[in-house]
Order: C-alpha cells, then structure tokens, then sequence
C-alpha cells in the first residue's frame, strides 16, 4: 500500500498508515472516511500551495478581502448588495466582463482585488495590472517585435485586471497605438475569458480619453462589455446605465 501511494505522489509513511489503521479499528470507520483520513490532510496542503501559487502570480499589489472592506466609507455611493454577489465569480463562470467606473478614491481597486483574491481561491487564474504598466509593456513589445507573444501572454489567464485606467496619460502620450492596442488585447482575449477595467472614466469619454475615433472602441464598448440580464436569462448587451456589474 506504502509503494502505492508513492507511485501517485501521495506522502505517507509507515508510522503515519499505521496510526491511520489504528484509528480504524478503534473507531469503526467506513472505508470512504478511513480513505479521507489518509489523503484529506495533503489534498488540503496541496489545495492551499494551489491557492497560494495562483494569488502570487496574479501580482496584486496588496492584500485586500470583502472581509476587511469598510462598507461605511461612501456607503451612499457604494452598493454592498450590488458588490459581494460578485465575489461568487459566477461571471467568470458565464465569462462576462466587468467594469468599475467611479470617482477617484472610492475603493475600486480595492474592490477587484478582493473580488479577483476570491477568484484565485476558488480555482481561477488571474492577472493584475494596471493601464499604464501594460501600455508599456504593449508598447516595448511593439518595438522589439514580440507583441504577438505578449498578448498570449495575457490571454492565459481566466481574469484579466486592468486598474487605474485613467491614471496613464504620459503612457499614452508615448504610445500613439494605446488604444490599438487596448482594443488588440480585449478583442483577442474574446468571449473565451473575462477582463475587468477599473477606471475614472465614464463609458462616453472612452474614445475621446484615447484620443481614438469611436469606431476603433467600437468592440470594446458595444460587444465585449456584458452582464446578466435581470431575468437571468444569460449574457446581453448591456446599456450605459447598466453596462458594467458596478458604476459609481
């Protein structure tokens, strides 16, 4: 049985199995618990080392939870009951984009992240950014040729952040491509993965902000920014007032 377990990578040892069927005897446990008893402690090492690898790739600046968030700061502005539902991640598993639009200081940020934490606990791979660090990137990819490869980069991950758009003018001002390139990465990411953009800016001035003609926003704005009808019927196109799970 010790050699089983090693073949499948599940560490045992001869006191541990020992202590295990002891346990057996003396408590009369069925198989499936006494099944449990031996795997249930490293399934749930290897879940927390899971969970531990997911949160660290996803880069998040600081640690922020639901838990911890101050609902009395700007309550009139904020709606609980409109943001905890969120942490279900059902809209990762319908694939729907998100948007957090709302005056600087109001706890944007701090909100995806905790909603994206969330996600990285319960299996989700995840990717924190901001605008202007991936203008950037976008932009050094450009130049040296590797832009292909860094927009699959960033269409592995189930949940793409993209915070602080907004806060990126001097990244844009570099970059005359931005907004190519902002469309490039949504458009490529699709249907297939969801994308939340956190910024200041209303849904209007999107075009004008990047100095882009509005046809060039035109899949970001009217195709890939969806939410669940109210009816629950699905994913639906959603308008200025209701086109986002959150506007401030």
């Amino acid at each position: 049985m010790l050699a089983d377990f090693a073949t499948l990578c599940v560490p045992l040892s001869k006191q541990s199995l020992d202590e295990h069927l002891t346990r057996v005897e003396q408590e009369g446990l069925a198989p499936l618990e006494f099944l449990a008893c031996v795997i249930g402690a490293e399934a749930d090492r290897r879940r927390e080392r899971a969970i531990e690898r997911r949160i660290k790739e996803a880069r998040f600046p600081d640690v922020c939870t639901l838990a911890d968030f101050d609902w009395q700061f700007n309550a009139q502005t904020i709606d609980r009951a409109q943001i905890e539902p969120l942490a279900s991640c059902d809209f990762l598993r319908r694939k729907d984009n998100l948007v957090l639009v709302g005056q600087s200081g109001l706890g944007k940020s701090r909100i995806i992240k905790a909603i994206s934490r969330e996600a990285c606990v319960v299996g989700y791979t995840v990717r924190y950014t901001t605008s202007g660090d991936l203008f950037t990137e976008l932009t050094a990819a450009l130049a040296d040729q590797t832009l292909p490869k860094r927009i699959r980069f960033y269409c592995r991950f189930d949940l793409l952040i993209i915070d602080e758009f907004g806060f990126d003018r001097l990244e844009r001002e570099a970059c005359t491509q931005a907004a190519s390139l902002l469309c490039k990465i949504i458009d490529t990411r699709g249907p297939q993965r969801s994308t939340a953009l956190v910024t200041n800016v209303d849904f209007d001035a999107w075009s004008e902000y990047l100095g882009d003609p509005h046809d060039a926003l035109r899949p970001v704005e009217h195709r890939q920014w969806q939410d669940s009808d109210q009816a629950g019927n699905g994913p639906g196109p959603c308008r200025l007032e209701d086109r986002s799970a959150a506007i401030f």
